[in-house]
Formats: C-alpha cells, structure tokens, sequence
C-alpha cells in the first residue's frame, strides 16, 4: 500500500491506524498537527483515524523555541 507522507511516497505493508503510524515515525506522545487528504484533524479524531491505500498524509510537530 502506498501513501503520501509529507510530499514524500512511502510504502506501508497494510491499512493501519493512524496511531500506529506516528508510533513508527516517533511521534507517539509528542503535540502533532496532522491533515488526512487535505483535512486537519481534530486531536481525538487521530486517535481514532485509519491510514488507507492512496492517502495524503501531513505531519508537522509542534515545537517552542526562542
């Protein structure tokens, strides 16, 4: 199954919560904006979101600095 994470092309091995994918990428625990398909969801909704054959992901971690 193929997505698009980030602009970048990224095979995975089958559908899988969205959950599961930021537990591969390290952002399990850490504050994350993610779109799906051009659409921003809500926290809760990544929790329960499911990543599909053919979707657009974006993931941007949130950081503070000075």
């Amino acid at each position: 199954m193929t997505i698009t994470l980030n602009g970048q092309k990224r095979e995975l091995p089958q559908a899988q919560p969205l959950s599961e994918l930021l537990d591969t990428l390290g952002l399990t625990g850490k504050p994350v904006v993610v779109e799906q398909n051009q659409m921003a969801l809500l926290p809760k909704e990544i929790l329960t979101a499911q990543v599909n054959d053919g979707d657009l992901i974006e993931i941007v971690q949130i950081t503070a600095g000075g």
